[in-house]
Parts: structure tokens; sequence; C-alpha cells
């Protein structure tokens, strides 16, 4: 006869089993990070699309930076890909990216989540479920971290609500500056959010 602890933990298995894969965000060395208000979806207080979609502030920022980014770079040279690109960090670990621009010369297109690390990385805000983490911050830095381990050069994160941004390359120290503050995205192409917004 199984023990209180047995049936707790296969209560909690059969609990993780039943979570449909549509609604795992992200994964790290197997280990799932599931969409904010999951849960909700799961007791159908909402569909799946509420926990999946953008804000309407991220979209926005999304679309300003890309079209800056596609105005400024050498299509030939560089391509920048959005909509939450899927991209491997390891074998059992992926990561979904805001934007990201890559070399065109180092990227094929496979029709799945890719392995070759983009040069830079943008985020803006995240989708993810964080409680499992102390913080938003941990989460923040722990992605951070793992995708300048992984080969991407600079990760540039946008925080909407304190009106933030954190800019993280390798070997190098990571800055926390406001958003009236200009900073560069990538190949001397600078940002300064309050004025972006503003003039578009």
């Amino acid at each position: 006869m199984p023990t209180l602890k047995e049936t707790k933990k296969e209560t909690k298995k059969s609990k993780k089993k039943q979570i449909p894969e549509a609604l795992i965000y992200e994964k790290v060395k197997g280990k799932p990070i599931y969409y904010r208000n999951y849960e909700k979806v799961l007791k159908g207080e909402l569909p799946l699309e509420a926990v999946m979609g953008s804000s309407d502030i991220q979209a926005y920022l999304v679309a300003l930076i890309v079209a800056l980014l596609y105005s400024k770079l050498n299509p030939k040279e560089y391509l920048v890909l959005t909509n939450e690109v899927g991209f491997f960090t390891s074998k059992n670990s992926y990561r979904l990216l805001d934007i990201a621009v890559f070399e065109r010369k180092n990227f094929k297109f496979e029709g799945g989540y890719t392995k070759i690390p983009p040069k830079v990385v943008v985020e803006i805000d995240t989708k993810a479920d964080l409680s499992n983490y102390n913080s938003v911050e941990d989460y923040i830095f722990e992605k951070t971290q793992e995708l300048l381990d992984a080969g991407v050069e600079k990760v540039v994160w946008i925080l909407t609500k304190p009106k933030k941004v954190m800019i993280a390359e390798r070997n190098q120290k990571w800055i926390v500056q406001n958003w009236n503050e200009p900073f560069e995205v990538f190949q001397g192409i600078e940002v300064n959010l309050s004025e972006l917004v503003k003039t578009n």
C-alpha cells in the first residue's frame, strides 16, 4: 500500500502529465517553464491564446524596434526574426526570443527551432510563469546568462512597467538604465525608447 508521501508524489506527477505541451513556454535542462496564468487555462477560465498573446505595449515596441533594425541593417548580411523565435541553447533546453538578429551566412531555415545563436537578442517583458523563481530578476538573469553561454553576443531586456533597460554582453559588465537613455542595439544602431515611442 503506498504511503501518503508516495500518493502526493503520484498526484503531482499526474497533474504535470495533464498539462498540455502547448502551455510550455520554455525548457531548461528538460524542465518546463509554463506560460504565465497557465493554471487558468487548465481550469477553463482563460483560452490558450490569452496566455500566449503579447500585451499591446510589448507588440508595439517589438514592431518599432524590428522596423528600425530592418531600415538600418544590410538585409544581405543580417536577418531580423521575431514572433517568439525558438532557440535551442543546449540539448534539453530552449528559449523563446522576442527579437533575434542573425548573420545570414550562418543561418538556415529548417522549419523548427534553431540551434544557431543569434548575434543579438532583444526581450520585452516575459510571458513565463515565474512561480518557481524568487523574483522576475532571477528569471531574467538566468535566461540572459544561458543565452550568452550558448553563443549570443548581446542580450537587451526592455522592462515596460519599471521603464528600465538591461544590457548584457559577454565578458562585460551588465548595465541597467532608464528608458530615456539611448543604448546601442547592434552595429551602431541606437535606440532611445522614450523618443521612439514619442515619434511613432
